[in-house]
């Protein structure tokens, strides 16, 4: 067994591998209007691809850093990502026109892939189970930090730097990252335990993955309850700015709402324990086809004004709350049956649910008409198909298990 870091360090390391995919799409949140007036001007709805391509990139390539990380070892892999990610950031920083801005951040995209799926794997190689889903819970918890000053950061370098200064800054946070691990992490994958990165392995591994029915499931899951994140991410800026006409206070809101969302990861290290993965899942779920609902309700209502502004708020917060208490324990879920293939099975499970889950949030993105009404529908029907889903999945432990 490698040798552990201390608790507080690991978690703190752990939060800021996964924290460099939120500081990628939500400081880009305040630059949105100007890319859109710069290098979309006939369409400025457009310029939120640079929120969902990025995803679509880190889905497609986590599908392979898993197995190479099962090949070569964890370390390595993340090197190499956040080689490619800062690579794609010079690129991005000097585009001349939107779409080489969108091929910029696929290619960050494909690299953020490297440290986001191994970073799973490390966790999985150190801890397993309902232990497994309490440590990714302090992880989120010290994650939702960076989500929540993101914006403000991002406002901040776009008002002294411009937009584009951006990309030197997510440089900068890859070198420190990356620094940390390597200097302050042992390896978690011994070279006795390491598959070859050959097709024969790797098919057989692939196929022992999809051949376990929570692993499917959790995969469906998994990309419902990110959907209703991405398409909120996607939409978020323009309500705050058209919908509402309150674009210069979007990042303190913004940073209101992920810091009071950021508490459900506290809660769910707690939760979890006592009740169990499925039943928090499900519950959560079920209260968001009731929240989401119920703003389908207010909305046809033609309700507008301050306090339509402040229902938004918080059902933004739940959006957020809700990820906390389901993305996490469901990627747990997933992963119970497969640790001795963790990097396969971290990178198969992340990878299709991501590419999934941005498939389902950009039309809902794109469909944005100056009001909520599109997101509303989108996040409602996300959140069904995961309950149903869930209850699905249990019908199918217990058949087995009779």
């Amino acid at each position: 067994m490698p040798k552990r870091l201390h608790k507080i360090e690991f978690i703190a390391l752990m939060a800021m591998i996964f924290a460099s995919i939120a500081f990628s799409v939500d400081s880009m949140l305040p630059a949105l209007p100007d890319i859109g007036q710069e290098l979309s001007p006939n369409d400025v709805n457009r310029a939120q691809l640079v929120l969902t391509v990025f995803l679509l990139g880190m889905g497609v390539a986590t599908m392979v850093t898993g197995p190479l990380s099962d090949s070569y070892g964890r370390k390595p892999i993340v090197f190499a990502g956040f080689t490619l990610y800062a690579v794609g950031a010079v690129l991005a920083w000097i585009a001349p026109t939107l779409e080489m801005l969108l091929f910029a951040r696929l290619l960050q995209g494909f690299g953020i892939a490297g440290p986001r799926a191994v970073g799973i794997a490390i966790i999985r190689d150190l801890f397993s189970g309902r232990e497994m889903a309490r440590m990714m819970s302090f992880v989120m918890m010290v994650f939702t930090l960076v989500p929540a000053i993101a914006p403000l950061l991002g406002a901040y370098i776009i008002g002294v730097v411009g937009w584009r200064g951006l990309f030197l800054a997510f440089i900068l946070f890859a070198v420190v990252v990356c620094g940390w691990l390597m200097v302050r992490q042992e390896e978690t994958l011994p070279a006795e335990k390491r598959r070859p990165f050959r097709a024969g392995p790797l098919w057989a591994a692939f196929k022992e993955v999809l051949s376990y029915p929570v692993v499917r499931m959790s995969v469906l899951i998994q990309s419902l309850s990110f959907a209703s994140l991405f398409a909120m991410l996607s939409s978020v800026q323009q309500i705050y700015d058209i919908t509402y006409d309150r674009a210069d206070s979007f990042p303190a809101w913004f940073a209101i709402v992920s810091l009071l969302a950021g508490t459900s990861s506290l809660l769910n290290a707690f939760v979890v324990v006592r009740f169990g993965i499925r039943a928090v899942v499900t519950t959560t779920l079920a209260v968001q086809i009731l929240v989401s609902g119920a703003m389908i309700v207010i909305l046809s209502g033609g309700l507008w004004g301050e306090v339509a502004f402040f229902l938004f708020v918080f059902w933004q917060t739940t959006i957020f709350f809700q990820a906390g208490l389901t993305i996490g324990n469901i990627n747990a879920l997933g992963m119970e049956p497969v640790g001795h293939i963790a990097g396969m099975a971290a990178s198969l499970i992340s990878s299709a649910a991501t590419i999934l889950s941005a498939a389902l949030a950009i039309p809902v993105g794109l469909a944005f008409n100056g009001t909520e009404f599109p997101l509303a529908i989108g996040v409602f029907l996300f959140s069904v198909g995961g309950v149903a889903l869930m209850l699905w999945l249990r019908r199918i432990e217990n058949t087995v298990s009779e």
